[in-house]
């Protein structure tokens, strides 16, 4: 049964999540202004969650699922799988929770998450994520490791405890653009399993209910493009990108009906797009993202996004866990 989540459930999560982060920082985009040839007073803001203890949002939906699920685990351990950004969030959260987690990675994620993941204390288990669209050996492994540890199972983001957990950074930004004395026209942000976006979206739509919402996800793997065109969830067998934290098969049965009920539309990036924008954000705001963290300010710049209105804009940089040597090699692009 899919339970929903409401704008309580995310306001009880930013009790728990302030116990250990502070909020991550909204920057004014002079740059992107002048780019996009606003007009009038309007304004673009970056939500950077390049800030946290682990680069990424995933930290926030981590301890929300720890802090909800501590009782129940007990002295048992938490398994989960990632593509990497998830990993390190719930590693962290288990530190603080001094809880055992255990995670399936992809072997090709990039060095910088293994490490990540490492420094709080998960063990990591690797499988060939190529192969995984004929072998299923991500929820094979995850479901063998859950039953032989007798553990318990954290879904990095079809879970409502995730969905809540995250929307604590749209409170953040929501609280933010009201100090401000702002209004909100668009809000740009990725779309993958849907988590991020899906807590996201019922706080903004909460604070500004006239807001436009926004997916962005890469062209490879457009799963929820498809799905929203047509009506219901849809799988991509074989998604593929730069974009290692987008590529989910399809959007969590959780996430769904808060996607389809407050997001407009969505867009979907090629990929030369998010390295160009990569380039862009280095250059511009000496920020190093990686590609799924930056692909929101690629519909941005590739005019993918049309923003009409008067409201301020903000623009989601979710993550910045990139190696150092494909990070040059993606900006290598003009």
């Amino acid at each position: 049964m899919v339970q929903l989540v409401t704008i309580d459930d995310v306001r009880e999560a930013e009790r728990t999540i302030r116990k250990f982060i502070s909020p991550a920082p909204l920057i004014r985009s002079y740059a992107l202004e002048r780019k996009l040839s606003l007009h009038g007073n309007r304004r673009v803001w970056l939500k950077d969650y390049g800030w946290t203890p682990v680069g990424s949002f995933k930290l926030l939906g981590a301890l929300n699922w720890m802090a909800k699920n501590s009782e129940l685990i007990g002295d048992r351990p938490v398994v989960a799988h990632s593509s990497g950004n998830f990993a390190s969030g719930i590693s962290f959260a288990g530190k603080q929770y001094q809880k055992r987690v255990i995670v399936v990675m992809p072997e090709s994620a990039p060095k910088i998450k293994f490490q990540l993941t490492k420094a709080f204390g998960a063990e990591i288990v690797t499988y060939d994520i190529s192969r995984d669209h004929e072998t299923g050996d991500r929820e094979r492994m995850t479901r063998e490791l859950t039953e032989e540890q007798q553990a318990v199972q954290a879904s990095p983001y079809d879970d409502v405890n995730v969905i809540a957990g995250n929307g604590v950074g749209g409170l953040e930004i929501v609280a933010e653009l009201r100090r401000e004395e702002r209004e909100l026209s668009h809000f740009l942000c990725q779309v993958s399993g849907g988590g991020l976006m899906a807590g996201h979206a019922i706080s903004i739509a909460d604070g500004f209910p006239n807001a436009e919402i926004i997916g962005i996800e890469p062209e490879g793997a457009s799963d929820f493009c498809q799905s929203l065109a047509a009506g219901q969830r849809t799988r991509v067998d074989k998604p593929h990108s730069i974009c290692d934290g987008l590529l989910s098969y399809d959007v969590g049965r959780h996430n769904w009906p808060i996607l389809q009920k407050l997001l407009s539309r969505a867009v979907a990036v090629p990929d030369n797009e998010t390295r160009l924008a990569m380039k862009w954000l280095y250059d511009t705001h000496g920020l190093r993202s990686e590609p799924s963290g930056t692909i929101s300010i690629a519909a941005a710049l590739s005019g993918k996004v049309a923003f009409d209105g008067t409201g301020d804009i903000v623009i989601v940089v979710s993550g910045r866990n990139v190696d150092e040597d494909r990070f040059r090699e993606w900006i290598s692009i003009s």
